[in-house]
């Protein structure tokens, strides 16, 4: 696989940094790497551009890094952080009009039923102009598939007792968000990762996601040659202070707009 450029586009939790109505240190910094977006991210290789997670943000992002063209989104899961922007891929299927560009949208069974009831005005029989043109892949955490032709592997992990989610490998780059555990055989399809993306919400244990130190032991089982934090609560800290406190070699929190050149 030729040279992959990967751009965070967000590394926020679902309720963004800053939060509503906060005045906490984090959410009144003015630190740019304090500013954290809805969490997703934009792998680009060999002239093909795919986007892991389309959220309430999705549009801003897509504006901020001038995406005029996107070939697929894959989804890790159903929450509204992950899945709310959607519609704004209508964009790029009428930006070549006449020409129409469907968007390839990847995930598992119950993250495509979800986009289907959500968005029902998107695949239904006589629709109205505008909406946007999906189409619409079910994956399976057993089969690889592909992206014109960029191999793609789904990692599964448990977000809580309540359901699974899907993490992405992509040669040399796997990105798992929203993990709170992950199976020794979801695990083993990670060996031979160089760069490593991981979720981390907080310093503290949390229910449903990994926290630091979590984090940092599927790191240390995965042996990355670099690893970043995302998906981060404004519980982090200050993105200066907090690197400080991580204290490992090869192991970053990740900001919006952080680009990674991976060979």
């Amino acid at each position: 696989m030729a040279t992959m450029k990967l751009t965070f586009l967000g590394t926020g939790t679902s309720q963004g940094v800053p939060v509503i109505g906060c005045e906490c240190a984090v959410c009144q910094s003015t630190d740019s790497r304090d500013k954290r977006l809805r969490t997703s991210a934009m792998v680009e290789c060999e002239g093909v551009r795919i986007v892991i997670d389309a959220g309430p943000d999705f549009r801003q992002q897509m504006l901020r890094e001038g995406v005029r063209h996107l070939d697929a989104i894959l989804l890790t899961h159903q929450h509204k952080d992950h899945t709310a922007g959607i519609d704004d891929v209508r964009a790029f299927n009428f930006v070549d009009f006449p020409t129409i560009h469907s968007m390839h949208i990847f995930g598992n069974e119950p993250t495509i039923a979800t986009i289907t009831k959500d968005f029902d005005y998107a695949f239904a029989q006589n629709k109205y102009r505008g909406v946007p043109v999906i189409e619409l892949h079910t994956i399976a955490r057993d089969s690889s598939f592909k992206v014109k032709g960029i191999e793609i592997t789904p990692i599964e992990g448990r977000h809580s007792d309540r359901f699974t989610v899907f993490g992405y490998r992509l040669g040399k780059l796997a990105y798992l968000t929203d993990f709170d555990a992950i199976s020794e055989e979801e695990l083993s399809k990670l060996v031979g990762v160089e760069y490593l993306v991981i979720n981390a919400l907080r310093w503290t244990k949390h229910s449903s996601h990994f926290s630091v130190a979590q984090a940092l032991e599927v790191v240390e089982r995965v042996a990355p040659k670099q690893a970043f934090l995302t998906h981060m609560s404004h519980e982090i800290g200050l993105h200066a202070v907090a690197q400080q406190w991580l204290e490992k070699e090869g192991v970053a929190f990740a900001y919006d707009g952080l680009t990674v050149e991976i060979e």
